[in-house]
């Protein structure tokens, strides 16, 4: 039943982590100064070339993120970047309901102790070493608990 529990915990969490990771640099603290367009590499100002005509109006913190944003995509092996361009395409397909209840996970996730986000990190990792056939029985094993028993795995995984 542990092995379960775990693997239940991850299944809630792993839709969380697979499509708020483009949400990662949403918490950062806002930059102090604005990036100058000239600043940027070519690379950069290739993949920002819709925002140069308006750079300048932009808030110095979204300037700063979008470079940071740019700079990170191009360091991305390209099935990375297909990865993320999947997880993107995903993303703006939700209703803004479920984005703002993913946001808000995200935010509960992050402030957990550093070694329960590992421990959660460790058990998704796990969840999605199984085979598709073997998730689908995991989540047909947990639907088919008592409401009882589904409602105590819950809590036990809240603590």
């Amino acid at each position: 039943m542990k092995i379960v529990s775990a693997l239940m915990r991850v299944i809630v969490i792993s839709g969380l982590l697979l499509l708020a990771a483009p949400l990662a640099g949403a918490a950062e603290p806002p930059a102090e100064a604005g990036v100058s367009w000239e600043s940027l590499s070519t690379q950069q100002r290739q993949l920002l070339a819709n925002f140069e005509s308006k750079w300048r109006q932009l808030p110095p913190q979204r300037q700063a993120k979008l470079a940071r944003g740019s700079q990170r995509w191009l360091s991305m092996p390209p099935e990375q970047r297909a990865q993320a361009g999947e997880r993107f395409k995903r993303w703006q397909t939700l209703q803004p309901e479920q984005r703002r209840v993913i946001r808000h996970r995200y935010q509960q996730f992050k402030k957990l102790p550093p070694a329960e986000q590992a421990r959660i990190r460790k058990n998704f990792r796990q969840f999605q070493s199984l085979t598709p056939e073997q998730r689908r029985e995991l989540r047909q094993r947990f639907r088919d608990l008592p409401p009882r028993e589904r409602q105590r795995l819950r809590e036990q995984w809240r603590q």
